[in-house]
């Protein structure tokens, strides 16, 4: 490995602390809220949500200013969308490497969510919905544009 592309174990294993306290105190606090299971339209809703979220926060272009303390390099991907690298090394890595890939993302918004549903399901199930609709609706611009190429 070239020096700078050290793995930033300890910022990880920070990382992951933070992550699995911040779960598992969310856990133990609503236990006796959680339902014996979550419902397949909660489980749909939350899975086109998360991902449109994590999407979001990792590749658009207008969220940069939010990833540009840990990334660089920013260089077009996609319609609206930028792939960066993580900058720096130790926690300013480990971070730019979680919030520029929107599957690291994924564990995090989803949790959010599904605590969302438990805990606040109205307002959780409006904004799963409002960012679900706007899935479809990406999915409906590329199918449009492609459409446009054929002609």
């Amino acid at each position: 490995m070239a020096p700078g592309d050290e793995r930033p174990l300890g910022s990880y294993s920070a990382i992951m602390g933070v992550f699995g306290a911040t779960f598992g105190g969310a856990l133990i606090a609503s236990r006796h809220r959680l339902p014996e299971r979550i419902a397949a339209g909660d489980l749909v809703l939350g899975s086109m949500a998360t991902h449109k979220l994590s999407r979001l926060l990792a590749k658009d272009k207008v969220t940069q200013p939010l990833r540009a303390p840990f990334t660089e390099n920013p260089d077009e991907s996609g319609p609206s969308e930028v792939s960066e690298e993580a900058a720096g090394s130790g926690p300013q890595r480990a971070i730019g490497e979680l919030l520029a890939c929107p599957y690291c993302l994924g564990l995090w918004v989803s949790s959010a969510f599904m605590y969302g549903f438990v805990l606040a399901p109205r307002p959780t199930r409006f904004v799963a919905s409002m960012l679900s609709a706007l899935t479809g609706s990406d999915f409906l611009q590329l199918a449009y544009s492609k459409s446009q190429e054929e002609k």
